[in-house]
Order: C-alpha cells, then sequence, then structure tokens
C-alpha cells in the first residue's frame, strides 16, 4: 500500500498509509459486533497494510478504543499512526440514560459531556490513554465543535471559542512537551474547519465527507489554506454516507439520512460517466480524494473483513485520466480539482 510521510513542523512526522481505519464501527455503531467479529475486522486491515487507526471516546462510550487495546498490544509501536479524540468527557450514568440510545449499541453506560476546556481535553487524553493501553498517542483532535453536532452556527460559534480560548493550549503544550506529534480537528464542516485554521497553530483536520467525487466546495478556500500552511487532511466519509459506493438506488444515503432526487440525479450522470470508462463508481469516488497533495490518508470505515478487503481492491483500479476531465467537461467536478 501506498504511504505518505507528512512533516508539518519538522519534529519528525508521521507516515500515513493511503488508506487508514476509522473505528466508530467497532464501537457497535448502527449494529453490536462481538469482540471476536471486531478483532476479525482489524485483523483483516492490518493484513490488508493498513498502518493508520482513527477512534474517540464517543465510539461505543469507549469500546472503540478498548477493543484496539487488545488489538494493538502486540504490535510494534513504531508500526502504526494513532489518532484519538477529545472534547466529550465520558461518566457513568443509570443504563437508561446513556448517549446514542438507538446508535450505539451493548455499550458501557456512560454519558458524553461536552467539555472543550483545557481541564477537559487533559482528562479525556488521559482516559484514552488507559483504554487504549498504548505508551504513546500521535495526534489528538478536536471532536466535533460543528454545527452538525450542535444544531446551530451559534452554538457551534460557541464551542469553537470554548476550545480556542482553553483547550488549544492542552493540545498545543502537549504537542511543545513531545506528548503528541500532532494536533488538530475531527470535524464534519470545511467552514468550521477554516474557521479554527485561522486562529490557531492546527496540524491536520480530520474531515468527514466534504471533499469527495460529490463535493469540492472546500477547493474554494479551505484546501488552499491547508495546501500553504502545510495541513494534512484526513479524509472520512469518501462515499458521503454511502451513495458513492451503492450508487443512487432507492434508499440510497447521503450524509446520514436518505439522499433527496436532485443528489440521485447528480450521482447518476457521475456514475454514467464513470460506465463509459469502464470504471466502477465506488473506485472513482475512493480514489479522487486521495489525488489532493493535502490529503494524507482516507478512512472509508468497514464493519466486516469483506469491506475492508474490498477497499483496499478498490485502491489498485486504474482510473483514466480522461475520466476525470469528461466529469470537468460534463460540469460534475470543479475544474480546479486535482486529478493528477
Amino acid at each position: 500500500m501506498k504511504t505518505k510521510h507528512w512533516d508539518r513542523i519538522g519534529n519528525g512526522g508521521l507516515t500515513f498509509t493511503e488508506l487508514g481505519f476509522g473505528t466508530a464501527p467497532l464501537g457497535n455503531l448502527y449494529r453490536a459486533l462481538t469482540d471476536e467479529d471486531a478483532q476479525a475486522t482489524l485483523d483483516a486491515a492490518w493484513d490488508a497494510g493498513v498502518r493508520y487507526y482513527d477512534t474517540a471516546p464517543l465510539y461505543g462510550l469507549g469500546l472503540s478504543e478498548t477493543r484496539l487495546n487488545q488489538f494493538l498490544r502486540g504490535k510494534k509501536r513504531d508500526e502504526y499512526v494513532l489518532s484519538t479524540k477529545a472534547g466529550r468527557v465520558l461518566k457513568v450514568c443509570p443504563p437508561d440514560q446513556r448517549t446514542g440510545i438507538g446508535k450505539f449499541f451493548n455499550t458501557p453506560s456512560r454519558q458524553e459531556v461536552f467539555d472543550y476546556s483545557y481541564d477537559g481535553v487533559m482528562r479525556s487524553f488521559e482516559a484514552s490513554f488507559e483504554r487504549l493501553g498504548v505508551d504513546s498517542i500521535d495526534i489528538l483532535l478536536a471532536h466535533d465543535v460543528d454545527i452538525f453536532t450542535h444544531g446551530s452556527k451559534e452554538a457551534s460559534d460557541a464551542r469553537v471559542n470554548e476550545f480556542m480560548k482553553s483547550g488549544y493550549y492542552a493540545m498545543l503544550s502537549l504537542r511543545d512537551q513531545k506528548v503528541i506529534k500532532a494536533f488538530g480537528s475531527g470535524i464534519n464542516e470545511w467552514q468550521v474547519a477554516q474557521t479554527l485554521a485561522e486562529r490557531g497553530d492546527f496540524d491536520l483536520f480530520l474531515l468527514a465527507g466534504r471533499y469527495t467525487l460529490l463535493e469540492q466546495e472546500a477547493l474554494t478556500s479551505f484546501l488552499p489554506l491547508c495546501d500553504k500552511r502545510g495541513i494534512g487532511i484526513i479524509l472520512g466519509g469518501p462515499y458521503n454516507s454511502g451513495i458513492l459506493a451503492t450508487g443512487p438506488k432507492p434508499g440510497s444515503y447521503y450524509n446520514y439520512s436518505e439522499a433527496p432526487q436532485d443528489i440521485l440525479d447528480r450521482v447518476a450522470k457521475i456514475e454514467a460517466v464513470c460506465k463509459r470508462h469502464g470504471v466502477a463508481l465506488i473506485e472513482a469516488a475512493l480514489q479522487f480524494p486521495s489525488l489532493h497533495p493535502a490529503v494524507v490518508s482516507l478512512i472509508p470505515g468497514g464493519q466486516r473483513p469483506s469491506e475492508v478487503q474490498a477497499n483496499r481492491k478498490i485502491l489498485d483500479a486504474k482510473i483514466p485520466v480522461e475520466l476525470w476531465a469528461d466529469l470537468k467537461a460534463e460540469g460534475l467536478m470543479r475544474g480546479d480539482a486535482p486529478t493528477t
């Protein structure tokens, strides 16, 4: 598998595999997995050459991190890159009051408490260390200071301000002390990521679904800013919640909900161009974001070994440059999108 070495500030940097592994599904997202099933999926990722793993306290309310503990225990620490997140502190609660009922299944009885303060970041980081059982964590990301999570721009702005006034300095201190190699934010909107980048010295952003074969608005200002500052992008959600993997079928998902008709129509046009070139839509969708120089890794996720293996195989598909040219000519892709 291809790798990309990234070193923004000259501290040795990190080497990312082109394909990373996002562990939200291992937190029993949408369905419960046995420990054995989770381990099999992680083993499949490792066997496929994946050496970057992303997790968060939210994913299964600690379950994802504890499952990674078992998996990583026998691995040499210099063989993989590991990121986790802060911004939520987990507190014990009665089972009927736990966070994520109907979304996460068979998880510990814990309740999320949003806390982007200095102390909140440090408490979250320490708890992640204990759950993961590792000697070091490479990347720490402020989790979900966005509109998608908090419901409005005003609420998001308040969380951004809380973080920048306090928790930001915890992450900066951890990096300065060489406890972590890099910090940034895991976020759902490029506009909020740009606000953070303009206000602080960020290394990386894990951006979910906002630079894909279907969406390239981030090219307007955010990605050029990342290029200028050497900020790396970990690209989550390259399939926009599924529609770029399944195609425009009835009931296809886009941004966690059923796709509206205009999205179905646009994806149908993109898929038609792909078919003319003998390329599967899912192949073009996964490979496209990696062509941007700021993107250091793709994390499409997967609950089963077969899904991980399929993503790995997709990266080997040959995409003719004429496909990208035709998408641009038909107005289905921005003309300034990097395609080589």
